[in-house]
């Protein structure tokens, strides 16, 4: 009926977020192809009542109950080279790429300026809509344009760097408007000109006590990945979706407040007089690392992850978020914001 789109029903969920957390889709089809998104936009034309998520690679999301809608999985796989100048090559990657393996395959190419985040779970086309960033370094900074497909009017249109509205952890893509935007590829701008980005000073610390004065590419790539690996919980072992809270940004006489209650709270001054301040930090010195609620718990070695220890319910990591945000609240008055969307 609708060429190789197929839609399967009552799904499970399990093992497509990366928080491991049971739940089941009513409804569900894998995007492979171009006819397949055309499919899907009629399949949704027809089907107007229809709730629909766009997943990725389920590192940024947290099923709180069964979703009873259709959810679309993005296989759209591909990198080619998309040109250069003098300044930049450009590499264009399908939306469903593994954002790690994708940093891989450039820096085998030789083109490298996406080190510093490595190792981010999720998929090329999960980059652009949170503005990922980790060691000094926000994804925006390399992104050139991001083509999506409307799921509406079947409209395929290109956003220019400037156009895509990109701030701390957010885009043009989390805006009500763009809900029905599904994201089929990212072309990214690589320096030729390569400079190592090392203002974070983990990252500098560690590069510091490992590595000659003369860095390369490789260097950060495995600095990054040492650095996660000791501070980070294994996929492997421990279910999650990696930093849960946002980092907070206060006004300059918000944070002077905090501060002066707070001396030793780390922050970083951002434009206009902000400042940014680490949720880390907070959760932390609010006492609660490690903290532990049956099979959900604070991480030990990071507290701005929210674990699953076993068969944690989505509602039971609801549930400990929300205790988060009250206490931090009550110690600090501060807001803490989810960085993962809770469906």
């Amino acid at each position: 009926m609708f060429m190789s789109f197929s839609v399967k029903n009552d799904v499970d969920l399990t093992k497509l977020n990366t928080f491991r957390i049971t739940a089941k889709a009513k409804e569900f089809a894998d995007i492979e192809t171009a006819e397949d998104l055309d499919s899907a936009a009629d399949f949704l034309a027809q089907h107007p009542e229809k709730r629909f998520l766009i997943l990725g690679g389920g590192s940024d999301i947290l099923f709180s109950q069964d979703f009873d809608g259709i959810i679309l999985r993005n296989h759209l796989y591909g990198v080619e080279a998309a040109g250069e100048d003098e300044e930049f090559y450009y590499v264009t990657a399908a939306s469903g790429e593994d954002w790690h393996s994708f940093i891989l395959r450039t820096l085998d190419a030789k083109k490298p300026g996406l080190e510093n985040l490595t190792l981010i779970p999720g998929t090329v086309g999960g980059a652009p809509i949170q503005n990922i960033g980790a060691y000094g370094m926000e994804v925006a900074e390399r992104i050139h344009c991001v083509e999506y497909f409307d799921l509406k009017t079947k409209e395929r249109k290109v956003l220019r760097n400037e156009e895509c509205d990109f701030g701390y952890r957010t885009s043009v893509f989390k805006k009500p408007e763009m809900k029905n935007a599904f994201i089929t590829s990212v072309t990214f701008k690589l320096p030729k000109k390569w400079e190592p980005v090392i203002s974070y000073k983990d990252l500098r610390e560690h590069l510091q006590s490992n590595h000659a004065p003369e860095l390369h590419p490789t260097d950060i790539y495995n600095s990054v990945i040492a650095i996660r690996k000791r501070k980070l919980p294994s996929p492997h072992k421990l279910g999650s979706a990696g930093s849960f809270f946002k980092n907070p940004v206060l006004s300059r006489e918000e944070f002077h407040a905090l501060q002066e209650k707070n001396p030793s709270v780390v922050a970083y001054p951002m434009a206009g007089g902000r400042y940014k301040v680490s949720a880390a930090w907070l959760i932390d010195n609010a006492g609660l690392k490690g903290l532990r609620m049956g099979d959900v718990g604070v991480y030990e070695k990071q507290p701005l992850i929210i674990v699953n220890y076993g068969s944690a319910f989505g509602e039971d990591v609801v549930g400990m978020a929300q205790d988060i945000r009250v206490r931090v609240k009550n110690c600090f008055n501060v807001k803490l914001e989810p960085e993962v969307v809770i469906v």
